[in-house]
């Protein structure tokens, strides 16, 4: 059974997690949930905090996009077809998932639910905006969602720009979809503005260590 939450104008699909997962759902299972508009710094932020703490595992989310310069299936996504990542919503695979643009997918696969919890360990999640959102919802208390974002939105165009892997098209819509990401900061635990990338360190390492050592 799946739920239907509204965001703006778009449908999000939330499906329902496995047994082993709501079996497994207690505090001692956390989840930290890490989110942003494009281009924000959220991947780099992610790494850092990953480590420091071998007791966190990074779940790979699945997406119909391609990869970008020196990215590989499996590591930074499971990069499948709009065709093959249909088929495993068909097939009930995902705890959450969503159409960001006509044919352009992003989730998280049962699976790396299973896989991360099976092991012990906290799992931390790199998803998109309403990702995150959506797994907050879920996991509750049992999670800590930080939204992380650009110092404004001019800063996240050059960001952007300067990364050198996107279109002006591209860059536009991406720079849209971030406008509109940014109204949802307020349903984050905590809102990271990562000006400095030290600083922005800094803070994601204090949040995360009050969470963990509750």
């Amino acid at each position: 059974m799946s739920k239907y939450l509204k965001f703006g104008n778009r449908i999000v699909i939330f499906a329902e997690i496995t047994k082993f997962a709501e079996t497994n759902l207690e505090m001692s299972n956390k989840v930290v949930i890490f989110s942003a508009p494009s281009g924000s710094g959220k991947s780099t932020v992610v790494n850092h905090i990953l480590g420091l703490h071998p007791e966190m595992e990074f779940s790979v989310s699945a997406t119909s996009r391609a990869p970008r310069g020196s990215e590989k299936d499996g590591v930074e996504y499971y990069f499948l077809s709009a065709e093959e990542f249909r088929s495993k919503i068909d097939a009930d695979a995902f705890v959450e998932y969503e159409q960001v643009y006509t044919d352009r997918y992003y989730g998280t696969l049962k699976s790396e639910v299973e896989r991360i919890w099976a092991k012990g360990h906290v799992i931390i999640f790199d998803v998109d905006v309403k990702g995150g959102v959506n797994l907050k919802k879920y996991f509750g208390d049992a999670a800590l969602s930080v939204f992380i974002k650009a110092p404004s939105v001019e800063a996240l165009r050059q960001r952007l720009i300067g990364r050198g892997t996107d279109s002006p098209e591209a860059i536009a819509e991406r720079v849209a979809k971030a406008t509109e990401e940014l109204t949802y900061e307020d349903k984050f635990d905590y809102v990271l503005v990562n000006d400095d990338l030290e600083a922005a360190f800094a803070d994601a390492e204090k949040v995360v260590d009050e969470f963990l050592s509750k």
